[in-house]
């Protein structure tokens, strides 16, 4: 159940979001649902991170939960109290792999370098996310560790854009990226759904 296989092969796009207001929060949801996302990588980068993820957990069964920017056991145990049906972490150590696997949920751990793929297949996971990705090496560096490794399979996140997105997902270790260019603050801000709505539909056509 830890392996995060099924999450990746929910979306072409993983919105990756970052809620400053709960009162955003289900709105938010409900505009990527009506573009075609059914799922949405809630960071927990805010003070009130946990009470948007619960809202949306509660609010909007449409569409799958996660928690993003898992650094703590601690923070990975919240986020499945508040509802998370998902784990996203930016890299791991391995007091957190270990705990990340104990829980009854699919997880995505971070990797950026060939041994950390390896050590995240080790523990029995194939799926796993690529942070960040444009820094890290882009496309031409996932497709070269594919060679070797074509097993694994990645969602790159960090840098990725809607135009760079196609060249990720046109290779074979990818199942789909992750990317805030679907939730412009401005747009969240102002509570423009239908800018977020259009975005998604975009982004789901990918």
């Amino acid at each position: 159940m830890a392996d995060a296989s099924t999450i990746l092969a929910v979306s072409p796009v993983i919105p990756v979001v970052t809620i400053d207001t709960p009162k955003h929060a289900v709105p938010l949801a409900r505009a990527l649902v009506d573009g075609g996302i059914g799922i949405i990588e809630l960071t927990l980068r805010t003070t009130s991170a946990l009470e948007s993820l619960r809202l949306i957990a509660e609010e909007v069964p449409d569409i799958v939960v996660g928690a993003g920017t898992v650094l703590t056991p601690q923070q990975a145990d919240q986020a499945v109290a508040a509802g998370a049906r998902f784990i996203v972490s930016p890299g791991v150590t391995p007091a957190l792999l270990q705990h990340l696997l104990s829980l009854e949920l699919p997880i995505l751990p971070g990797v950026a370098t060939v041994g950390e793929v390896m050590a995240i297949l080790e523990s029995g996971l194939n799926a796993m996310k690529f942070f960040p990705a444009g820094p890290a090496g882009g496309p031409s560096y996932l497709a070269a560790m594919g060679a070797p490794i074509p097993h694994a399979q990645f969602c790159p996140t960090g840098g990725v854009t809607m135009a760079s997105a196609p060249e990720y997902l046109a290779l074979p270790n990818v199942s789909c990226v992750g990317g805030s260019w679907l939730t412009p603050k401005p747009a969240v801000e102002g509570q423009d759904w239908t800018v977020i709505t259009a975005l998604a539909r975009e982004a789901a056509g990918l």
